[in-house]
């Protein structure tokens, strides 16, 4: 049985192909978002078993696209420290489902601020010392960074619609005096 599913107004529906609880065959599913470049995808599949039924359940993936670097705690201190320009850190993690919804808006605030602003993407799960570091307990988290320190005031949990991030982002480079 197919079904079609949408995420959010900002997004495309997408198929989805369910097994008949009788197979056992796993579930395979993805989707695309073109105009921001952003690409969900399944990298494996996960069986869950009901009684004598086994279901796949898809782990979808973030990718970055351009404008936006993903970075590890071994490149964070050149990366974002030690940075000539105000870097905009985003925490996130793979099974976060507003880290999925954000990302489009993401990508296009790091194409349209490239020549004023950093995007960085620091996975939550791989990454456990920044994590502790910066004390980051909601997903997704902003922090912007500048000079080496984070801006005060900066910190943003949870998911952000694209007008909002503009005015939060817009707000934070005129506190810092970027033009």
């Amino acid at each position: 049985m197919d079904s079609i599913i949408s995420i959010s107004s900002s997004l495309p529906p997408f198929r989805t192909f369910a097994s008949s609880p009788s197979t056992s065959s796993s579930l395979q599913c993805s989707f695309f978002h073109f105009s921001s470049r952003t690409i969900f995808t399944t990298k494996t599949t996960t069986k869950l078993s009901f009684r004598n039924n086994s279901y796949a359940l898809p782990q979808f993936t973030v990718r970055c696209g351009s404008g936006i670097v993903e970075i590890d705690e071994t490149k964070f201190k050149d990366t974002v420290l030690e940075a000539n320009r105000p870097v905009l850190v985003e925490f996130v993690a793979n099974w976060c489902g507003p880290c999925r919804l954000i990302s489009p808006a993401i990508q296009s605030l790091a194409q349209e601020y490239e020549d004023r602003l950093a995007v960085v993407k620091i996975d939550h799960d791989a990454n456990p010392k920044l994590i502790e570091e910066y004390k980051v307990y909601g997903l997704p988290t902003l922090i912007l960074f500048n000079n080496g320190q984070e801006v005060p005031e900066s910190r943003r949990e949870g998911a952000i619609t694209k007008v909002k991030l503009k005015e939060y982002v817009d707000a934070l480079l005129e506190s810092i005096s970027v033009p």
